[in-house]
């Protein structure tokens, strides 16, 4: 092979997770070149990977201009790549493999598409390994082309001394560079349906802020400060005073480069989660009702990341798939009360013992 494409449109978990297939293929087919096409946004997870050759960046606001469109795939059809590994596995990126008729390409199986690859497998449903089913059915991709993965690697970001130097150049400058305890809070997940409410929320935030006298940080967007604002009144005074909301990542990398400094990542299961895990960075998350959990709890058999979701205490409440509970995400976050969060948080700050006398 002499160059291959992987293709993985989305949001920032699925093009970080994804991202081990390069490692894989490098490993693999080490003169090859490796190409990885991913959105615009999600640009800043890859940054700097060194199994990726070319990043192949999509403009997800273009995506309704026809001549935007079919100047990107005439520019990767040049290319003439000889293998295509479609991770986004719908339509689009189907048409998008027949166009540039690779020798070899996979995908998962969808009856609507399959005529587009060269072979196709189903992902799985169960697995008992520790990296969760979002990696072990994306290494399921190369295995069904003959290549032997022993080993799944984990996903990594890769942040540079200078980005390094800078996040903690910040941190001094609000005089936190010594603080004992310090947590990068993820308040706020891609949408509603991925959020906590604010009201439980806040109760956790009190709690954890009781038990450990930690500092908090916060992963938001300049759009989200008055959510942010709501959850701050929300909490206690004692609580308040630990929060550092002028502290925070005015992009995506300057937010990597913060977190990394940072003793653990707590909060919504998201991408801030996925970059909390691939940084090496202690996470607890809470799941939404309707994410399988079983897909993204990836990395938790030593406890070292955790998370809590509804069915680990409404396991009767689950007869059909999660997903098909996304329209009742806001009542059922209702019933994951904050009360069964803040008690595996304390086991988790436990675990890790992260204490206001020892952290």
């Amino acid at each position: 092979m002499n160059k291959i494409l992987v293709i993985q449109h989305k949001m920032i978990g699925d093009v970080l997770t994804s991202s081990i297939l390069l490692e894989l293929l490098r490993e693999h087919y080490p003169e090859a070149q490796l190409d990885y096409l991913i959105n615009d946004n999600t640009l800043a997870v890859i940054q700097g990977n060194p199994f990726v050759d070319n990043i192949k960046c999509y403009q997800a606001q273009k995506d309704q201009d026809s001549s935007y469109k079919n100047s990107f795939t005439q520019g990767l059809k040049a290319e003439n790549y000889d293998l295509v590994v479609d991770v986004y596995a719908k339509l689009r990126s189907a048409r998008l493999t027949r166009a540039l008729k690779p020798q070899q390409s996979v995908s998962y199986y969808k009856w609507y598409t399959q005529s587009a690859y060269k072979r196709t497998v189903r992902p799985l449903k169960q697995t008992d390994k520790d990296e969760g089913l979002a990696l072990v059915n994306r290494a399921l991709l190369l295995e069904t082309l003959g290549i032997d993965i022993p080993v799944i690697p984990k996903p990594k970001i890769y942040i540079g001394e200078t980005e390094k130097n800078l996040a903690e150049q910040q941190l001094s400058a609000a005089g936190l560079d010594d603080a004992p305890l310090l947590f990068m809070i993820a308040a706020f997940g891609s949408g509603p349906d991925k959020t906590y409410p604010l009201d439980y929320m806040a109760q956790v935030l009190d709690d954890l802020v009781l038990n450990t006298e930690a500092t908090l940080l916060f992963n938001y967007l300049p759009n989200q400060k008055a959510q942010l604002e709501q959850l701050m009144g929300l909490c206690k005074t004692e609580t308040r005073a630990q929060m550092r909301p002028e502290v925070y990542g005015k992009s995506l990398r300057e937010f990597l480069a913060l977190a990394s400094c940072t003793h653990a990542v707590i909060g919504n299961e998201g991408g801030a989660v996925n970059m909390g895990k691939a940084l090496n960075v202690p996470t607890f998350s809470i799941f939404s009702p309707w994410i399988l959990k079983s897909a993204w709890n990836s990395y938790e058999s030593s406890g070292y990341n955790q998370s809590i979701h509804l069915s680990d205490i409404r396991s009767e409440r689950y007869k059909k798939h999660p997903k098909k509970y996304k329209r009742q995400a806001a009542q059922l976050y209702r019933e994951l009360e904050a009360n069964f969060v803040i008690e595996k948080l304390r086991a988790f700050t436990a675990h890790h013992a992260f204490s206001a006398s020892k952290p």
